[in-house]
């Protein structure tokens, strides 16, 4: 059995089981949405950082030299079992990065190479997703360069950072284009998926759902934010509105998609918000929604996913899915098989 099919079929297992009779508040068993950046992201970022093409200062947390060690000291404090960790390599091939890098997919190729060999050091902690611009003519082949190896699970997409218009056509397109390549590699995928629109919503969840979504096949897909990219703006609540109405409409989508609550909310949401969330959660369906803290903005993991997400208005066995939850390619064995 290969590392991925055995990763697959530990979260079908585990989709089914069933709530102790006993709710008894436990930690949250995967964090689906970590950060560490690589040695030679960390060093790319003072240029990166300052490149007149950047769209916002850099904060502070975004350049912290946090190590592999601080995640797992931070998860081990919280009880926090296994994480999916991001790679940052993306951030090299970013239209924000003007003058662009000559060598940029080198260091997209090293950035993931560093995530995915923590994986490989960790397989019962971590869960590496490589990452990629999808605009650019290096994505397809960095994605066939990891295809084969079982410590490479996922692909993160960032349409914000990468700049993708989900209204220009050709665009769409080649984002297809990297899901498919996802999809024959079966690796999952994480697509921060809010763009720079000022009006995003519902209109460009449409077409995501219509053109994007049906390429990745039988391939999870999980939505960052919930849609957003943190917090709970009139643009995100208008993308969930978005996808609460198209998945009504085809609702076999749902089957292998997931929404991330990564940074949606924390311990100064106002409750009427947290109310109004799990409304939408709950029209949407509970089971499609995963823990995330987006670490290190998070702050300490035990603050973020045991206590915030425990303020939400959830009744207690949807409260026992979600602290429980983990989709496809989280559940992972200690060696590939």
């Amino acid at each position: 059995m290969s590392h991925r099919t055995a990763a697959l079929l530990g979260a079908a297992l585990l989709a089914f089981a069933s709530p102790p009779a006993s709710h008894a508040s436990e930690p949250v068993r995967t964090d689906h949405h970590v950060h560490v950046h690589s040695p030679e992201i960390l060093a790319f970022l003072p240029a990166y950082c300052a490149s007149p093409g950047r769209i916002g200062a850099c904060a502070p947390t975004f350049v912290e030299p946090l190590t592999v060690t601080d995640l797992l000291e931070d998860m081990d404090e919280a009880g926090i079992g296994t994480a999916w960790m991001m790679s940052t390599g993306y951030l090299a091939e970013s239209p924000m990065m003007v003058p662009p890098l000559a060598d940029a997919p080198a260091l997209v190729h090293a950035a993931n190479a560093f995530t995915v060999g923590q994986a490989r050091s960790h397989p019962d902690r971590l869960v590496a997703f490589i990452g990629v611009n999808p605009l650019t003519p290096t994505a397809l082949d960095e994605i066939a360069a990891w295809k084969d190896d079982p410590f490479a699970t996922g692909v993160k997409i960032h349409l914000t950072n990468s700049d993708v218009d989900l209204r220009d056509p050709n665009q769409v397109f080649r984002l297809a284009t990297v899901f498919d390549a996802a999809s024959a590699a079966g690796m999952t995928i994480m697509i921060h998926m809010r763009t720079r629109a000022e009006d995003y919503g519902a209109r460009d969840v449409r077409i995501f759902v219509e053109q994007v979504l049906p390429r990745a096949g039988n391939t999870p897909v999980v939505i960052a934010h919930s849609g957003g990219w943190g917090g709970l703006d009139a643009n995100t609540w208008n993308a969930m509105d978005g996808f609460r109405q198209v998945l009504a409409e085809r609702p076999e989508l749902k089957a292998n998609l997931y929404f991330d609550l990564a940074q949606v909310f924390d311990a100064d949401t106002p409750q009427a918000d947290l109310a109004r969330l799990a409304r939408v959660m709950r029209a949407i369906d509970v089971d499609r929604f995963v823990p995330g803290s987006d670490w290190p903005f998070s702050g300490p993991l035990d603050k973020y996913l045991n206590e915030a997400m425990a303020r939400l208005p959830l009744d207690p066995d949807e409260t026992w899915l979600l602290q429980t939850r983990q989709v496809a390619g989280s559940a992972r064995p200690n060696s590939p098989g």
